[in-house]
This record gives C-alpha cells, structure tokens and sequence, in this order.
C-alpha cells in the first residue's frame, strides 16, 4: 500500500487526490490543512459576505465525501517542515507524517505591501474562510470602506460590502480598473457600469497611511487627500506559500519550480497549484490549479501524464457582470484588432500574424470559447477576420 501526503486541501490538492484514487484503489491518503473546513468554493466568499450564500453551501466536498473515499483529512493541522530523505513531514505541533510521496499543494497568501498603519485593527485582507467571517464581523459597525486595490477579488468584496449597504471607494494604484484583464476602454466601461452601482473611486492613486489610532479612521492617500472610513480591505495580489518549499529544501523562485510532471527536484516530492512554477510562470488561476493537481495525482500513483501550460484565460463575473480576458489584451495598441461596443458590453479580439492572440468580452461572454479555441489551436483567421464577432453584431 502507498502513502500518499497531501499539504493543501484546494482544488490543486482535491484534483490530486481524486485522480490518485482513479490509478490507485488501495492508495492511503492523507491530506492536511490549516483551514477550520474542508475544500469550498473561495470564489463564493464574497457572496457569503454578501449574505446571500450560508456556510454549507460554500463546500465543494463535504466531510463524508473524504469518508466515502477513504481519505484522511486532517483540519487545522497546518504542516511547518518535514525530511524528504526520511519522507516524514512534521506538523506545527511537531507530530511526524510519514509518506511515500508527497504532494506541495499550500496555495497562496494575501500580499500586504508595506503600508503605514495596515496593522490597525479594522484592516483585512480576504483570502480564506475565517478572513471572510472576520469582515463580516466588522463591517456590522461601519458604513464607510476603502478598497486598497481595484482587481478582481478587491472589486468583488466591496460589492459584497456595497450590498450591505455600506459606502465602497476604491483606491487603484493603476490609472484602470483590473489591468491583468481590461484594456483602458474596457476598463473605463466598468468603472462607468460599478460608479452607477454607487462606488467611488480613486484611480493612479497611492497609499500613503492607514489613519487612526488603534482603529482605522480614515486613508491617507499620497498628494495629501483623507478618505474617511472605519474599516480598510487591502487587495493588492497573492504570493505562493514558500515557507514549508524552503524547510525541505525544493527549488523555488516566485513558486516552487516544477517539471511537466509536477515533480520538484527532490525524489517523491510533487507540488501543484499556486505555489508551484512551471517554466518561469506562477498561474495563480483556477483552471491552471485544476489541470495541475489532475497531472501530479496521475503521476504520483504512477501514471505518465504530462502538463503543458494554461492559456492565461478566466470567465468571471465581477460585480455581477460576466467578464472573460484571455492571452495579450494589448493595452498598447500594437496589435490589429477587432472590436465591438455598445452601452453594455465591451468586446475586443486581438490578431497578430492572422492568429488571434488575445481577447476580452465584457458584459457578454458569448463567443469566448470558440475565441480561445482559435488561440489554441493557431488557426489562421485571414478570411474571418470581419465576421469573428458578427454573432451579435459588426465588429468596428
């Protein structure tokens, strides 16, 4: 029988080990984490916080689907080093884990940079479960929050926030909103949609000092503007977890450096997820953890299975509004382009070569899917070109 370990419960973790179970009936899996429950929908906190989504609908399995299958999952126990030699990991309580191969799936972390003041009481980061009931917590006291930071997960908890009545300003170090994925037309178009929905924002702005004494009072913004306010979210990216990657002694850079079987450099070691770094790039993205997890459990119980990257694309709803972005957005405009506007939707294609290379759909993500199949598969759009939005109307 095989010991399998897996430190990290998410969904690079659970893909792992479901597909560990698929090659390997009688393997013996554990799989720890620091979390308080087992794998749920982080994508959802925000409607949690919202209150319009109860606890047990966050989970994405529930604690007999672990029973059902076998698995030993080990909440609360978070795991701080361990000897790759003696194949043991070792808990923060210092209980020793044996295994025959391990999986590294410990995700990411909310990045906090060094803000004067972002220690105060009334200052969260969300990036977990008890992040999201500590802000909900909070926020039943105030009216007024300020948003450092205008990506995707920042956006979405103010909307949380905003449906709870609370007055929402966002604070973007960037001139747009959610630069990874808009260009500056489509990005103005949000804003224009979320300053209707009530927000206000702040955009090429910088944090000086989180204000107050104990508790925050208000934002310092450099340039000499305060924003009042009584509580603070602070979004500004996620960085992998690293720490347990320097206790064993794994190659790492920005993650934990993989080969296209998962593997570190260390025999029996894997890692999948956030944390991990495929040929120089960190994903930080659902489908990239999914496809990366299926690819270590195959491998881990013996199959030959092979990753080959993840187009950078995502289909997400931001403040409600369906958004898809994938490859180059060419916010310099050096690239040919197609696109299609009207008061709702913002649709961009980007060609280079009669390849399309990138594109964003905003307000109406029908299409993306036959897009980034184009992307995909390299094909040649020279005599397409015109008609690549004619779904809903001609492209300009």
């Amino acid at each position: 029988m095989t010991h399998y370990l897996i430190i990290g419960n998410g969904v690079a973790g659970t893909m792992a080990a479901e597909n560990i179970l698929k090659k390997d009936e009688d393997a013996a899996i554990t799989i720890t984490t620091d979390e308080s429950m087992p794998f749920y929908w982080r994508i959802q906190l925000n409607d949690y916080i919202a209150g319009e989504l109860g606890e047990e609908k966050l989970y994405a399995r529930n604690k007999e689907w672990y029973n059902d299958h076998g698995i030993d999952l080990r909440l609360n126990t978070p795991v701080q080093g361990g000897d790759t030699k003696e194949k043991v990991a070792v808990t923060r309580d210092n209980r020793k884990i044996p295994y025959d191969r391990l999986l590294i799936a410990t995700g990411s972390h909310s990045f906090v940079p060094p803000i004067k003041g972002a220690e105060k009481k009334g200052v969260f980061t969300l990036r977990s479960f008890r992040d999201a009931s500590n802000i909900m917590d909070w926020a039943k006291n105030t009216r007024k929050v300020v948003m450092i930071g205008g990506g995707l997960l920042g956006l979405e908890a103010g909307n949380a926030l905003r449906k709870l009545g609370k007055e929402v300003m966002v604070v973007e170090f960037f001139p747009r909103l959610l630069p990874r994925q808009l260009d500056v037309p489509g990005a103005k178009r949000l804003q224009t949609i979320m300053e209707d929905m009530g927000f206000s924002f702040r955009l090429g702005a910088k944090t000086q000092e989180i204000l107050g004494n104990e508790g925050v009072e208000g934002v310092l913004l450099e340039g000499g503007e305060s924003l009042p306010a009584r509580m603070v979210i602070i979004s500004a990216g996620v960085r992998p977890n690293l720490d347990l990657a320097k206790a064993l002694g794994l190659d790492h850079d920005k993650g934990i450096k993989v080969d296209e079987r998962m593997r570190t450099n260390q025999p029996d070691v894997f890692a999948a997820g956030d944390v991990a770094e495929y040929k120089g790039m960190s994903y930080g993205i659902w489908p990239a953890a999914m496809e990366q997890g299926k690819v270590a459990g195959s491998n881990m119980a013996g199959s030959e299975s092979f990753y080959k990257g993840t187009v950078m694309a995502n289909t997400l709803k931001v403040v409600g509004i369906d958004l898809a972005s994938a490859g180059e957005i060419d916010v310099d405009n050096k690239f040919e382009s197609r696109t299609l506007t009207d008061e709702k939707t913002y649709k961009k294609v980007v060609i280079n070569d009669d390849l399309v290379v990138g594109c964003i759909m905003l307000g109406d993500t029908k299409g993306f899917t036959k897009i980034t199949k184009m992307m995909a598969d390299k094909r040649s759009v020279t005599t397409v070109k015109e008609t690549l939005l004619a779904d809903e109307s001609s492209p300009t």
